[in-house]
């Protein structure tokens, strides 16, 4: 594969064949990028003490199931979902529920304020991308931001990990969230650190 970002490769169908997901999930760096990109995903949640554990959390772009292994050794119950069989392929059935679906065609859809949370590691930047002649990247962050804000319940968070390609896609992405009601924000971890900074999308569906 080239240098450049993998959503400027290919489609995310295409890009994560089953030899390329086997890759990633065997990556010892990669499992230690994304533990602790989880780890500080579900300090953002700030899920509510009572009711205890088990939480009901959604894995947007869940991949080969690094997160969800995590959220499930905490405790919750998780539906994952990616747009790639291959990369799901990978996971283990032990650590939640998985099914196939597109984040910008609303990805999972669940009964309204069914979710306590959700959590997503370097997924979502690839909805600011058109794979396809079809595709129109503000109407699939739409589809995904309203499907995400009508499963959680009032008061739900999520926090959404992503790497931008420029000042832009933040805007955008933030904007297309807040159209469909979500409140928050980005948050920036180590803003003056160009190799260490990290983005997160941390929303509130409704008043808590």
């Amino acid at each position: 594969m080239s240098g450049r970002r993998p959503e400027h490769v290919a489609p995310p169908t295409v890009y994560y064949s089953s030899k390329e997901a086997s890759k990633y999930a065997t990556s010892s760096r990669n499992a230690t990028v994304q533990a602790a990109l989880t780890e500080r995903c579900l300090e953002l949640l700030a899920l509510p003490a009572s009711p205890p554990v088990p939480h009901l959390l959604l894995d947007v772009g869940s991949g080969t199931g690094m997160s969800t292994a995590i959220l499930s050794a905490e405790g919750h119950h998780v539906i994952a979902y990616d747009i790639s069989p291959p990369m799901l392929a990978q996971a283990s059935a032990a650590h939640g529920d998985r099914l196939v679906a597109d984040a910008g065609a609303g990805g999972f859809v669940c009964r309204p304020g069914t979710l306590d949370g959700a959590v997503s590691v370097s997924a979502i930047q690839w909805l600011c991308v058109a794979t396809t002649s079809e595709e129109v990247p503000r109407q699939r962050m739409k589809a995904f931001f309203t499907a995400l804000y009508t499963g959680l319940r009032r008061g739900g968070r999520a926090a959404l990990q992503f790497y931008p390609d420029g000042a832009a896609q933040v805007q955008v992405l933030a904007a297309a969230a807040a159209s469909v009601g979500f409140s928050g924000g980005v948050l920036v971890d180590y803003p003056h650190s160009a190799k260490a900074r990290k983005y997160f999308l941390v929303l509130t569906a409704g008043a808590g």
